[in-house]
């Protein structure tokens, strides 16, 4: 027959916290809490693992952020070429108010079409930046439209203005000379020459060289021709360059629109 002292040890065996948690039956009250003490050391060491590995996890999600690619990057990209674009629109029209202002350009059609290209690309720019700020889809969607329209027009331009020979530049200066008198007047007084051809001394000219004794004035085309290579290779360039810029906005706002903003609501659409 068991003693009284066995029976006491099996209960307390049976009805034992260590039994219930999953630890081995213990002698004695003592090593049951000292078992209990390194489960509960090994669960708090797991919960700091976890929360170091969390933390790992959401700042190199945050730095992926930030590289190029990423959501901030490509909309920082974005809103810095739309400044870029602002600034030069600025720059457009305040060089040709000051050129009306100090005389130097008297055309009023060169002046309003130097001008309306300025305010074309303010316009432009403003909704691109809005739309970068405020990741808004529409805005984003016109706006990389209207750019590609303006990258095609612009790059064949450029592409034209650095294939032109010597006989297509004169015969484009001939059309643009014949269409505004105002600009005859201008190029005149400038350049001092007279008539874009040919030099009649039977007619008026307001060139220095017309009014002197004896009359050696210089046709205007032969003046022109010797800059006009330099200026259609100047202005290509400059087109060329902006266009590519112009290919890469449409670029970034594609992918801008493609990418989730991490700071919204994660089942919210893009």
């Amino acid at each position: 027959m068991r003693t009284n002292a066995e029976a006491a040890d099996q209960s307390a065996r049976r009805i034992s916290p260590g039994n219930a948690a999953g630890f081995p039956p213990a002698r004695t009250h003592r090593h049951t809490h000292k078992q209990v003490d390194r489960w509960i050391q090994s669960v708090s060491q797991s919960v700091s693992q976890s929360r170091r590995t969390t933390q790992i996890f959401f700042l190199s999600g945050r730095t992926a952020e930030m590289v190029c690619g990423g959501f901030v990057c490509t909309k920082n990209s974005l809103c810095a070429l739309n400044i870029l674009y602002v600034l030069v629109s600025l720059l457009l029209v305040g060089v040709a108010a000051w050129g009306k202002w100090f005389g130097l350009v008297s055309s009023i059609r060169v002046v309003a079409g130097v001008i309306s290209v300025g305010i074309f690309l303010f316009l432009v720019a403003f909704v691109g930046l809005c739309g970068a700020l405020k990741h808004h889809q529409v805005l984003l969607f016109f706006y990389m439209m209207i750019l590609f329209v303006v990258f095609v027009l612009q790059f064949a331009v450029s592409c034209a203005c650095l294939s032109l020979n010597a006989d297509q530049q004169k015969h484009l200066l001939e059309v643009g000379w014949n269409k505004s008198e105002a600009t005859q007047v201008d190029l005149e007084k400038t350049l001092n020459c007279c008539s874009f051809s040919n030099v009649d001394y039977n007619a008026t000219c307001p060139a220095v060289c017309f009014h002197k004794t004896p009359q050696t004035c210089s046709t205007c085309s032969s003046i022109i021709l010797e800059y006009a290579e330099q200026v259609l290779h100047f202005v290509g360039g400059i087109g060329l360059f902006f266009s590519f810029t112009e290919i890469l906005g449409v670029w970034l706002t594609h992918r801008y629109r493609n990418l989730k903003d991490p700071r919204s609501n994660p089942g919210a659409f893009l």
